[in-house]
């Protein structure tokens, strides 16, 4: 194989060509895809920096070079993990296509993370936080609704806001969403959220919308879909109120949805199912939190613990 050029416009070209493959065939989201490309742009000014003009040069000691550069420069152990997902889903695409022989990335290991478990909040939390908002204003069934929703349906907030009126099912019982990657999937709701869903939209939705017509779920009294950055505020406002001293996100609800369920003895794979992981290793690490716990109730309660 003779090589490509791999300066600015070569490297600039494969790439658009790989981000341009995401989109369209992989179907990944814009905010995913930016970040991609902004990991590829780095590498790319590394190599500029250091002279690299062909892409056959470009092995695993370049790479564990790049990383050690990162490494140097301050980046966590988590983020050149995701610097190096970044680079081996381009050599490999780069290797399908045949512009290269193999993955120079492939037999890197990602930089150990130490093991993250996410904030989980017990179930007094839970019932402590979806009993904050003010009922009898129309925001506060709206809030009570998106909550009560979040929780008891595992959601990512992206999907919780991106829901609209013909995503629901009242009567089935479930909602449709659109996760990572634009996959489809349906998830069961609660009766209790379902109720909660009933009051907004009976009570509250026509009297934020005025009249004016939306196919969101979830609105303001402008009459637009509320906004990631406002229900991240809102939560953050309840959980204060409610004196909860954890970091809270919505994603904590997320966590505390499929750690729950692991604690009653919900199957792994369903679990998966709902939460949409494209990957069971992802929803494992619930199954850590779950263990933690009763190793610290062992601790605590047993004699000779």
């Amino acid at each position: 194989m003779t090589g490509l050029e791999i300066g600015l416009d070569g490297y600039d070209h494969h790439m658009d060509q790989y981000l341009t493959f995401l989109a369209i065939e992989k179907g990944l989201s814009e905010k995913t895809i930016t970040a991609y490309s902004a990991d590829l742009i780095r590498f790319g000014e590394y190599l500029k920096e250091r002279n690299v003009a062909d892409v056959s040069a470009i092995d695993t000691a370049v790479l564990l070079r790049y990383l050690i550069a990162l490494r140097e420069a301050g980046l966590s152990a988590r983020s050149r993990a995701r610097h190096l997902v970044s680079l081996r889903g381009f050599f490999k695409y780069l290797a399908q296509e045949r512009i290269i022989d193999q993955n120079p990335a492939q037999q890197i290991d990602l930089p150990k993370t130490g093991l993250h478990l996410p904030d989980v909040l017990t179930v007094g939390d839970v019932e402590c936080l979806l009993g904050t908002p003010d009922r009898s204003k129309p925001e506060g069934l709206r809030d009570v609704a998106m909550l009560e929703l979040l929780y008891g349906a595992g959601l990512r907030v992206s999907e919780l806001i991106q829901l609209e009126m013909n995503g629901i099912n009242l009567e089935g019982g479930f909602v449709r969403v659109f996760g990572k990657g634009a996959r489809e999937r349906v998830v069961p709701v609660g009766r209790i959220a379902l109720s909660a869903i009933r009051d907004y939209l009976i009570q509250a939705r026509p009297l934020l919308l005025k009249g004016r017509a939306s196919t969101a779920l979830f609105v303001t009294r402008r009459g637009g879909a509320m906004t990631r950055q406002s229900f991240w505020h809102l939560i953050g406002r309840y959980g204060r109120q409610c004196g909860l001293k954890k970091k809270l996100s919505p994603h904590s609800l997320r966590h505390s949805f499929a750690t729950h369920l692991l604690e009653g003895g919900a199957d792994l794979r369903a679990v998966q199912m709902m939460l949409g992981h494209a990957d069971i290793a992802t929803t494992q690490i619930y199954t850590h939190v779950a263990q933690r716990q009763l190793l610290e109730a062992h601790k605590k309660y047993h004699p000779r613990g």
